[in-house]
């Protein structure tokens, strides 16, 4: 089928500069979701309309597969879907979706194309309650009609419930003859895309319609507060998918997962956790409360604890995190890595078995197997242009209050003294040791305070 995503509405109750289909839910633009969701069913061709904003949408999502087409001025949705007719295969049937409209499911999609067949038009509708300021469904012996706005709609009209979720599937080359048939003689001034329903009826086509699995799917975004209502309702189904799986949610209304998350058996989340990217918790994982963690793998087994940040990192098997630790890009570690409170680890390789359990920096590092990193210890790996690493072999001791002024390199076994600041290799299983003599000065006397 060919796909056409309808964004070029400005969106004036966002109260923002930026396209209304730019602002994100669940960490990405609305119409990521709707070319997410296009792209889910293989489609031929995909082509969006944008208008407000200028550049910023193309920018925004452009892709090798999607097509845009510029609406200016706009002039309602029967004329923004005919900027796309260039690009259109009249061979297949042409799907119009909306890019303020993000959780239609692909299953809904699915099936109001079977509900289409070969040759009909096809509604995507919905039984609203308060249909206030939607379209109506109009029908006669229980047969599509044809729609009607809620401006044009008379007192009976605007009784009827069933609505319109501007969702529809159209014979191609029946979607440009009714176009062109359009007037804009109505309470906006615009060419509706709804009209083409009656001229489908005149034409003897058949208009059939199918419904969502739930009504959320039809939901727009117009203001910052129906964005919230959204953001909130997306994030319940990942939870409950997450539960239906075998996760465990300390509070399933108190996670936000802003991308893929993929959790093995026996998972355990706490509350207030925001997963970006794409994570992979693999079996076994805790994750403490309060964490964020961003295109990063917990291996099996492994616990972070509460405040962590991991970001573009790998935590190896029965890795012990935190609590407030931070992992940086290019983060690698092993198993039974122990990374403890207020460390921060950068671009650095740590082998198994070795610890950092307080107070330290280890930025652009090598670090061998079962090496213990005291508290107040920090590679000092930039010199204000460039950077440089620093190895620590196996089983060495770095002692407290350490400085590791890189390039430099720690040997197999060496124990490095409090209070060391390395600029040269310490050798192999041997005791280095930088700092001044201690002394005590004797008959000295603390200074008083003069009186005045």
């Amino acid at each position: 089928m060919n796909v056409v995503i309808l964004a070029a509405g400005m969106g004036k109750r966002m109260q923002s500069s930026l396209p209304k289909v730019l602002h994100q839910l669940a960490g990405k633009p609305l119409l990521a979701h709707v070319i997410a969701t296009a792209r889910s069913l293989q489609a031929e061709s995909i082509c969006v309309i944008y208008g407000h904003g200028g550049e910023q949408v193309p920018t925004a999502v452009a892709a090798g597969d999607i097509r845009f087409a510029l609406q200016e001025p706009q002039l309602g949705t029967g004329h923004a879907v005919a900027q796309a007719l260039p690009v259109l295969n009249d061979s297949v049937p042409t799907l119009v979706l909306y890019g303020d409209v993000p959780l239609t499911t692909t299953a809904s999609l699915q099936r109001l194309v079977a509900a289409a067949g070969p040759d009909q038009l096809a509604i995507l509708t919905a039984e609203m309650a308060d249909p206030s300021g939607l379209g109506r469904i109009v029908r006669a012996d229980g047969r599509i009609v044809r729609i009607v706005e809620q401006k044009d709609a008379n007192p009976a009209e605007r009784a009827i419930t069933e609505i319109n979720t501007g969702i529809m599937l159209v014979p191609t080359a029946r979607l440009r003859q009714w176009l062109a048939t359009l007037s804009n003689d109505n309470a906006q001034g615009e060419y509706y895309l709804t009209d083409i329903v009656a001229r489908a009826v005149a034409d003897g086509v058949a208009v059939v319609s199918a419904q969502p699995d739930a009504l959320w799917e039809t939901l727009g975004v117009n203001s910052k507060v129906q964005l919230a209502e959204l953001e909130r309702i997306h994030q319940a189904n990942l939870a409950r998918q997450l539960l239906e799986q075998g996760v465990t949610l300390y509070d399933p209304a108190r996670i936000d997962i802003r991308g893929s998350l993929s959790c093995g058996r026996d998972v355990s989340i706490d509350v207030g956790c925001v997963f970006v990217g794409e994570v992979i918790l693999e079996d076994g994982v805790c994750i403490g409360p309060h964490c964020v963690i961003k295109n990063a793998t917990i291996g099996a087994g492994s616990s972070i604890r509460a405040m962590c940040h991991i970001e573009e990192a790998e935590v190896g098997a029965q890795a012990q995190i935190g609590p407030y630790a931070r992992l940086r890009p290019g983060t690698t570690l092993a198993e039974d890595v122990h990374i403890g409170n207020f460390v921060e680890i950068k671009n650095s390789q740590i082998a198994a078995h070795s610890k950092a359990n307080h107070l330290a920096y280890v930025g652009d590092a090598t670090i061998g197997s079962r090496v213990n990193i005291g508290a107040g210890a920090i590679t000092c790996n930039y010199d204000g242009a460039n950077k440089f690493r620093t190895v620590i072999e196996d089983d060495a001791f770095i002692g407290s209050d350490t400085q590791l002024v890189a390039p430099v390199t720690v040997g197999k076994g060496a124990t490095l003294g409090a209070g060391t600041t390395l600029t040269k290799d310490a050798p192999a299983g041997k005791l280095t040791v930088s700092r001044a003599r201690q002394i005590t000065v004797e008959n000295w006397q603390r200074p008083v305070k003069i009186k005045k």
